[in-house]
């Protein structure tokens, strides 16, 4: 089984949406004691923007006994800003325990940094022409590795542990400067047959290889949308979606269930189902404003603030659970 793993997100920024407005560090010391305890999780990969929510999370985290995969967001920063972050961030971890810590040096930077591809935000460079170039020519490539290289060596001047970087399936990257292989992965229509054996092409690299990213959405179709189905918030009233979609929390656990079985039978060194909670989505019962349904989350949260398990939660904690 590997690393039995989940991300846990402490507040991305993408434009104007904040996954997490409001961080208490006691309710998250709760979250990742459920997150060891009822989930049986041994790791925990740590994400978000702000640098001091992600270390507060990281040490609670290591309190608990959990390995952490410290994973930060900046997301639509330039070079110079993403290297910069990463470094500060990787110094102040190299304070805490670094024997226990995998440096996520970045996530999808083709997608979430400005400078490899045209467009100042993420939609922008998520146009379906610019999409569809990069599939074709793979240009972006050769500019990603080579800021990577930049970027691993950033971190490794003040960070002593290992180091890694979550990439997206059309990245191409040169593992070289890296100790794991880390892949976001997903699956939709276009890999609903060939999931494992897209997977299985990381192997070749000769290092262990994680899946950082695992996930389906609450909703029927989702399961064809694959790392894009969250798309579905209405982007002029972000508080309501864009169409008529059915809940489905039993399609959602199936769906992950699976990709967890491929993943063990390829061979993979463990993987991080994403997401714990996304409190921005909050779960409603008018259809039409149940956020939840555009979220990854293994709970559903409320407007109140509380959260309850779905079924995905129950799911996971029974295949992580000890023999």
């Amino acid at each position: 089984m590997g690393i039995r793993g989940i991300n846990y997100d402490v507040g991305t920024v993408t434009g104007p949406f904040h996954s997490r407005p409001v961080f208490d560090d006691g309710e998250t010391r709760r979250d990742l004691a459920v997150i060891r305890d009822e989930l049986h999780c041994d790791a925990v990969r740590v994400s978000g923007t702000d640098r001091d929510r992600l270390l507060a999370a990281t040490e609670m985290a290591l309190e608990l006994g959990l390995e952490v995969w410290l994973s930060p967001h900046l997301h639509d920063a330039d070079g110079a800003g993403t290297l910069a972050n990463a470094r500060a961030l990787a110094a102040a971890a190299q304070e805490l325990d670094p024997g226990r810590i995998v440096f996520l040096a970045g996530c999808e930077l083709t997608l979430f940094m400005r400078g490899i591809l045209k467009g100042d935000t993420l939609f922008e460079r998520l146009r379906p022409q610019q999409m569809l170039r990069m599939r074709l020519l793979g240009a972006h490539n050769r500019p990603l590795n080579a800021f990577l290289g930049r970027l691993s060596r950033e971190v490794r001047d003040v960070f002593g542990g290992r180091v890694s970087y979550a990439s997206a399936p059309i990245e191409r990257v040169d593992w070289a400067p890296f100790d794991v292989v880390c892949v976001d992965t997903y699956r939709g229509r276009r890999n609903r047959t060939d999931f494992g054996e897209r997977f299985r092409r990381h192997l070749a690299h000769g290092k262990p290889v994680v899946a950082t990213e695992v996930g389906c959405c609450t909703y029927r179709g989702a399961e064809l949308k694959g790392g894009l189905a969250w798309a579905i918030v209405d982007r002029d009233d972000r508080d309501r979606l864009a169409g008529a979609f059915v809940r489905d929390e039993e399609l959602q656990a199936a769906e992950v269930m699976d990709l967890l079985r491929i993943l063990d039978a390829e061979g993979a060194a463990g993987a991080f189902v994403f997401t714990f909670g996304a409190p921005a989505l909050p779960h409603r019962a008018d259809p039409a404003r149940d956020l939840d349904m555009a979220s990854y989350a293994v709970v559903r949260t409320y407007d109140d603030g509380h959260w309850e398990p779905k079924r995905l939660f129950h799911a996971l904690a029974a295949r992580n659970a000890p023999a």
